[in-house]
């Protein structure tokens, strides 16, 4: 819709402060990069790069221009002579940048343009386009899949769920305050841990428990949502935790995932039959089927009711 491409059938469109719902797509001043690049692959880049100008009869010189100042920005200038199979994943990524560049948009669109590369080449390329951003000082609008991305190059975020805005801000708003169960369990990597629990006290503190027997997690007060005996659903990021001696969930380590500086482990709370993941920085060798206690941050404890909503 953005685009051109469907018609808009209720809502306002606009761009710059101009309405654009009946506005032709060729005139909305929008650029868009695909997943698929979409490059002619009997053009050379500098041929791809300044196509679009070549259709809307634009002089040679000035094609040529903004074609070098294009390049210069990502990096292309040696490549220019080369043809779309000459070239590597991220170059040919690069070059449909280039091409939306050379128009200077008001707007980009971004549709996934990094789900066809490599894990390493996607971490190369979002740093490219994070550059660009800030080089171009121009609105970008991205569409992803991949919660990594959107946290690490947006301003802020939408995130749509079957077609309804669940939640939108600053990605660190939205990581740290999700509005409800689907935004908790989609942003961060590794997930966030999510258990059932049930009101103990819902005075000045609130009380939750996990086991009729276990011990309490104590949250911050907050004014509704609290009644002595109602469930709900407690979400705990896995940097939240941390080993301590007295007090604390008694657990059980299932298994350990060495990550180099800092390591996973996927524990058991006694009486819970969801498996947990908790990140500690350090290696932790040898711990599989040993016993733990976990403490929790308890300005970190998210609670959601039985609709999924945050309380």
């Amino acid at each position: 819709m953005i685009a051109g491409l469907e018609e808009i059938t209720s809502g306002v469109l606009s761009i710059g402060g101009k309405i654009m719902n009946k506005v032709p797509a060729a005139d909305r001043g929008i650029a868009m990069v695909f997943q698929s690049y979409a490059l002619y692959p009997h053009m050379t880049v500098a041929e791809n790069m300044g196509f679009a100008l070549k259709m809307i009869g634009t002089g040679k010189a000035e094609i040529e221009a903004k074609v070098r100042t294009a390049a210069a920005v990502l990096r292309l200038e040696g490549l220019l002579d080369r043809k779309p199979r000459q070239l590597s994943g991220g170059q040919r990524q690069r070059v449909a940048i280039g091409r939306a560049i050379t128009r200077s948009p008001d707007v980009f669109l971004f549709d996934e343009p990094l789900s066809n590369l490599d894990a390493d080449l996607r971490a190369q390329m979002r740093v490219e386009i994070a550059r660009l951003r800030d080089e171009l000082k121009t609105t970008m609008i991205y569409v992803t899949h991949d919660q990594v991305e959107a946290m690490t190059l947006a301003d802020r975020i939408v995130i749509l769920n079957n077609g309804r805005v669940e939640q939108e801000g600053p990605p660190l708003a939205l990581y740290e305050k999700p509005a409800n169960r689907f935004i908790a369990g989609f942003l961060g990597q590794p997930k966030m841990n999510l258990l059932r629990a049930t009101v103990v006290t819902a005075g000045a503190g609130v009380e939750l428990r996990l086991t009729a027997d276990g011990p309490a997690i104590v949250t911050r007060s907050r004014d509704a949502g609290f009644v002595p005996g109602r469930t709900v659903e407690i979400g705990i990021r896995p940097d939240a935790f941390t080993l301590v001696d007295r007090g604390g969930l008694d657990a059980r380590v299932l298994l350990v995932e060495r990550l180099g500086g800092s390591s996973l482990l996927h524990a058991r709370v006694e009486g819970v039959d969801n498996a947990i993941t908790v990140e500690l920085s350090g290696t932790y060798e040898g711990l599989a089927n040993t016993p733990i206690r976990i403490g929790i941050d308890r300005e970190r404890v998210h609670v959601f009711d039985d609709a999924g909503h945050r309380i």
